[in-house]
C-alpha cells in the first residue's frame, strides 16, 4: 500500500537528514567537487515516491504469487489425498470382486447341470415301477444331455478304444494278452476329457500285449519191440 501524505513527508525529511550532514549548508564548502555535490543531493519527493511505488508493487506481486503457489499446493495436496482414497477403494472393490468370482464364478455353469440332476431323480423315482428298458432309455437321454452340456462349456469327451496307446492322452491301468497288435487299447475303463484342447483327464485304458508263445512238445522215442 502507498504511504499516507504525512508518512511520505516524514520519510522524505528523514532521508534528507541522512543525506545532508549536520551543520552543513545546502551550498557546502567550495572545495567539494560538483560531482560529489550531486551525489549527496537528497532525492526529490517525486522520485522517492516513484521508487516506493515500485518497491510496493514488487512486494504486492511477490505476495500474490506466494498466495497462488500456496493455493496450488493445497489443491495438489487435496488431489493426492483423493487419489489415495480412490485407489484404496478400488483395491477393496477388486478384492471383493475376486472373492465373489472365486465363490460364485461357477454359478452359471452349475445352473445348466441342475436339469441333469432333476432327470436323474425322476429316473430313480420310476425305476421300481417302470419297465427296465424304459429306465435305460431315460438314463441314456440324461447321459446325452450331460455330454451336450459339457460341450457347451468347451469340454470334449474322447474315447481311446481300438487306438494305439498314447501316453499323452491315455493312462494304462494294466496290460493283457490279446490278438490285437501290442500297444493297442483293448478296453476303456474311463473316457478322457479335454477343455479347449487342454487335457483335463487322460482316458483310463487296458493295453494289449503279445501272447506268450506255447512251449514246444519234446520229442518222444517210440517204444522198443
Amino acid at each position: 500500500m502507498l504511504p499516507a501524505p504525512k508518512a511520505m513527508e516524514a520519510f522524505v525529511a528523514e532521508h534528507n537528514e541522512q543525506e545532508v550532514p549536520s551543520g552543513a549548508t545546502p551550498e557546502g564548502p567550495q572545495s567539494e567537487s560538483a560531482g560529489e555535490s550531486e551525489t549527496a543531493a537528497p532525492l526529490e519527493p517525486v522520485a522517492l515516491k516513484a521508487r516506493l511505488d515500485k518497491v510496493t508493487a514488487e512486494l504486492e506481486e511477490s505476495q500474490r504469487r506466494a498466495r497462488e503457489t500456496q493455493a496450488r499446493l493445497v489443491e495438489e495436496h487435496d488431489r493426492l489425498l483423493r487419489n489415495a482414497a480412490d485407489f484404496e477403494n478400488y483395491k477393496k472393490r477388486a478384492q471383493k470382486e475376486k472373492d465373489d468370482l472365486r465363490k460364485f464364478g461357477s454359478e452359471s455353469m452349475l445352473k445348466d447341470f441342475l436339469p441333469i440332476a432333476d432327470n436323474l431323480d425322476r429316473a430313480l423315482d420310476h425305476a421300481d415301477s417302470a419297465d427296465p428298458k424304459t429306465v435305460i432309455e431315460g438314463v441314456k437321454l440324461v447321459q446325452k444331455l450331460f455330454e451336450t452340456t459339457l460341450q457347451r462349456f468347451g469340454v470334449q469327451i474322447f474315447s481311446a478304444l481300438g487306438k494305439q496307446f498314447d501316453p499323452n492322452l491315455h493312462e494304462a491301468m494294466m496290460q493283457i494278452e490279446s490278438d490285437e497288435p501290442a500297444g493297442t487299447v483293448v478296453q476303456e475303463m474311463a473316457k478322457g476329457y479335454k477343455l479347449h484342447e487342454r487335457l483335463m483327464r487322460p482316458a483310463a485304458v487296458v493295453v494289449s500285449k503279445a501272447r506268450a508263445e506255447a512251449a514246444e512238445p519234446s520229442a518222444v522215442e517210440p517204444p522198443q519191440a
